[in-house]
């Protein structure tokens, strides 16, 4: 019995810019995107969370082969994409289509509507004319614009309305995946609801997989089936989404979480003010990148970058402390008692006070 392989599979990827140090200074590196892996099986969306510039763009272009990784790779059902094989891109990108987050800026100016939506069929030699324009009519009725507007610009729209447009075009070559880059920050609540609910409708009707690229922790609860969060190119924790928001294990998901305002005045939350600023990627802080500004960081975490280990079932952590306590010092070697409970402030294990939360 063969196991199906996930529709995509992220190894290793990484992404480094080089710098100019200036005159008689040694060259810099930007570790922007340093050795990320997922897996998105089909139907499934994978939030990809994080503050600004902490590579979520990065990964979601390098993903899309739209800039080139320095090493790592990209497989689609279980075949490698090969960058320089122009072949080999046109299959990924059959399979693989992107909303951008400014519509505005992705989508042609001096096209219709109807004509944005029929270039991708043009582009694979899909049907002829008048088959593009059904498919692309039917498509563009789907996501909510009406056969009125087919003959409209993009600048006629409104903010939704291009954001509905640039998921029909992605939608015209029936990928097996959207990469969505922030794809409602630009918008109204109102407009982001009407937006998000669409994509989910056409996620049920479709199957499609999604990698969901967001800052806002509320959007990703809505839509998420795995979160993922990036701190300064890596990922330091991935969970399901119910035990990640029921209790996210690293500090820095769990400082994000703290920030997000309660709905109900009577909920109170556990803010944890995180104190000094990201540093840059071109100068990363030796051993753990987070431990400039983390509570519980120790000796350890100077000396030695934290592994992403597996804590609980299918929920890891790269977190030195996070780790001893949990008994998972080493991947696959959970101590006796200890790795069933995934409550920090709960556990029978007791932080130090000193490093507590």
């Amino acid at each position: 019995m063969t196991t199906e392989p996930p529709l995509i599979e992220v190894r290793d990827l990484a992404k480094r810019y080089a710098l100019d140090g200036g005159w008689g200074k040694p060259r810099r590196e930007v570790r922007a995107v340093d050795g990320v892996s997922f897996r998105i099986r089909r139907g499934e969306t994978l939030a990809l969370v994080g503050e600004s510039g902490c590579g979520k763009s990065t990964v979601a272009n390098l993903m899309m082969q739209l800039i080139a990784p320095t090493s790592g790779e990209v497989r689609v059902a279980g075949e490698p994409v090969d960058p320089n094989d122009g072949a080999s891109l046109r299959r990924v990108w059959r399979q693989m289509q992107m909303v951008f987050q400014d519509p505005s800026a992705s989508l042609h100016p001096r096209m219709r509507a109807l004509e944005i939506v029929m270039e991708p069929l043009r582009n694979y030699g899909i049907g002829d004319v008048a088959e593009r324009k059904a498919k692309a009519a039917e498509v563009l009725e789907r996501v909510g614009i009406s056969a009125g507007a087919h003959a409209r610009f993009a600048h006629e729209f409104s903010g939704g309305q291009k954001q509905r447009l640039g998921i029909a075009r992605a939608l015209a070559l029936s990928p097996a995946l959207i990469v969505a880059d922030e794809p409602v920050s630009a918008l109204d609540v109102s407009v982001q609801a009407q937006v998000l609910n669409l994509l989910r409708d056409l996620q049920r009707e479709r199957g499609l997989a999604y990698l969901f690229v967001s800052h806002d922790l509320g959007v990703v609860e809505y839509i998420a089936d795995q979160v993922a969060v990036m701190y300064l190119g890596v990922i330091v924790e991935r969970a399901p989404k119910a035990p990640f928001f029921a209790n996210a294990l690293h500090p820095y998901a769990r400082a994000l979480l703290g920030s997000v305002p309660a709905m109900d005045p009577r909920q109170r939350r556990r803010h944890v003010l995180l104190e000094g600023d990201v540093p840059s990627a071109a100068s990363l802080p030796g051993g753990c990148r987070f431990r400039t500004r983390c509570p519980l960081a120790e000796a350890r975490c100077a000396a030695e970058e934290p592994a992403l280990r597996e804590v609980a079932p299918d929920h890891f952590v790269a977190c030195h402390v996070v780790a001893r306590h949990f008994g998972v010092e080493r991947a696959g070697h959970p101590a006796p008692g200890i790795a069933g409970n995934t409550n920090l402030e709960t556990s029978n294990v007791r932080l130090q006070p000193s490093l507590a939360l």
